[in-house]
């Protein structure tokens, strides 16, 4: 998620100083994206050299300097909630580098990688479903949803190795699945997976 766009979307409520920024990006996200004050001012810093924020002349000398939209900014904060996420251009995702790289540099036993991957995968699945599932949307909704596409993510994720161990398997080059001899079931995967995805429906349609 965008920082800026972020702290824009909140001041088109109220004026606001950094730390109150920080503060409620940090809660109505969940805590799922931490900042450090230094990020929230920098971030600032920019909207005002932008000409998107601009300080709020009351207060005393003693209070933080609070900052309120522009009209640009406004604009912006608006075009924000209408205008769709682009996927054209995805960031660099290192997960896809590294099994990318593993399959072509010698020596590496990638279905080892991809396995250690997945288990690590699933681990971060059972916490994610556990955290989702103690908590209530009808108290933290905003939580509720980042938790929920966190959890779909990593299902996502979890199938996506189990696809990626049976390509090495069949297509990849002598000794790339060097260790699959043994090879593994897909079944452990997609029993947690869906098992984690009826806990979450459940929950949604609660």
């Amino acid at each position: 998620m965008s920082i800026r766009q972020g702290f824009l979307a909140l001041l088109s409520e109220q004026p606001m100083h950094g730390y109150q920024l920080r503060q409620e990006f940090e809660r109505r996200t969940g805590g799922a994206w931490p900042l450090n004050i230094g990020q929230a001012y920098t971030t600032l810093a920019r909207l005002q050299r932008d000409g998107l924020v601009e300080p709020v002349a009351e207060g005393t000398e003693d209070s933080p300097e609070q900052f309120r939209l522009t009209e640009s900014g406004a604009a912006q904060a608006e075009a924000w909630w209408v205008t769709s996420v682009g996927r054209e251009k995805p960031g660099r995702d290192e997960l896809a580098i590294k099994l990318a790289l593993a399959v072509t540099v010698p020596g590496v036993d990638a279905t080892a990688v991809v396995r250690r991957q997945r288990d690590e995968t699933l681990r971060a699945l059972r916490a994610l479903t556990k955290q989702k599932r103690d908590l209530d949307p009808a108290v933290d909704l905003a939580h509720s949803l980042v938790l929920e596409s966190q959890v779909f993510a990593a299902e996502a994720e979890a199938r996506w190795l189990d696809h990626v161990e049976a390509s090495v398997a069949a297509y990849g080059p002598a000794g790339a699945g060097a260790a699959g001899s043994d090879h593994r079931t897909t079944r452990p995967t997609e029993a947690l997976t869906e098992a984690t995805t009826d806990a979450t429906t459940k929950e949604m349609t609660r």
